[in-house]
């Protein structure tokens, strides 16, 4: 039986998210940005939360751990890095596998935002949590990790099927959209930022997205296309996308 997922707004620009593995009737919340929404949300729907699944140890992705598992007993897993802010019950790296009912999570190195990134997937239900490591249209900052780790991270999620769904952290995608249309002028990138823009004013959440989407128009994911456009002709393809990202740090539109 299917995963079913559950997402809503958390903070100022957040999403939470919850899943129900719908043969055990048992819950997984992915990362806990906002600890008050998210129990609201799981009495709201009367699931029960079984699992707490970090991506990293960021205080907007793993900050309501505590007051979470204090209210449901959920079992709190994620990188070893979580415990900088937070208690982990289990601690993962890539190659693991985590149970939630009879969902099985793969548990797959996502390094560069933080060192310890993590991401999750989900393969029989086509469904991948990947934190802050990419986002619709763009993907996170290196707070810790270098270009080489950060492209082979969103390389292990470019590599996953094109009808993945993805679902990211965040709501930056016309920000990133802007920014896209900027170093890109792919028929495709300008045809799905037309239909970002028009989301947004409609204020519909542009979350979840696909790998195929991605691969399709993401400027971070297509960087070695672009090397030329942002100083970086003849340069391996980590080095192209270390400029795409510094573009993007550089970036006022």
């Amino acid at each position: 039986m299917p995963l079913t997922v559950h997402q809503f707004p958390c903070l100022s620009d957040n999403y939470g998210f919850l899943g129900r593995d719908e043969a055990s009737g048992l819950a997984v919340c992915v990362d806990t940005p906002e600890a008050g929404a998210i129990l609201r949300e799981v009495e709201r729907l009367g699931w029960k939360l079984d699992l707490i699944l970090n991506t990293h140890w960021h205080p907007d992705h793993a900050g309501g751990n505590a007051e979470i598992k204090a209210a449901t007993g959920a079992r709190v897993v994620g990188p070893a890095e979580v415990t900088r802010i937070s208690p982990l019950d289990r601690e993962v790296r890539g190659g693991d596998f985590v149970l939630l009912g009879e969902t099985r999570f793969e548990v797959l190195e996502s390094g560069g935002h933080t060192l310890g990134h993590l991401a999750y997937y989900d393969a029989d239900d086509g469904v991948a949590f990947v934190g802050d490591t990419l986002f619709a249209l763009g993907c996170g900052r290196l707070f810790e990790g270098k270009p080489e780790q950060m492209w082979a991270s969103l390389q292990r999620l470019a590599a996953l099927p094109d009808d993945t769904r993805v679902y990211c952290a965040h709501e930056y995608t016309a920000s990133n959209a802007r920014f896209a249309l900027s170093v890109d002028d792919d028929a495709a990138l300008q045809a799905r930022a037309a239909r970002i823009f028009a989301a947004r004013e409609r204020g519909e959440p542009t979350v979840p997205t696909t790998i195929g989407l991605e691969k399709a128009t993401n400027p971070f994911l297509r960087a070695p296309l672009l090397a030329e456009r942002v100083g970086a002709a003849g340069k391996p393809d980590h080095e192209a996308f270390a400029a795409v990202r510094a573009a993007k740090d550089m970036f006022r539109g």
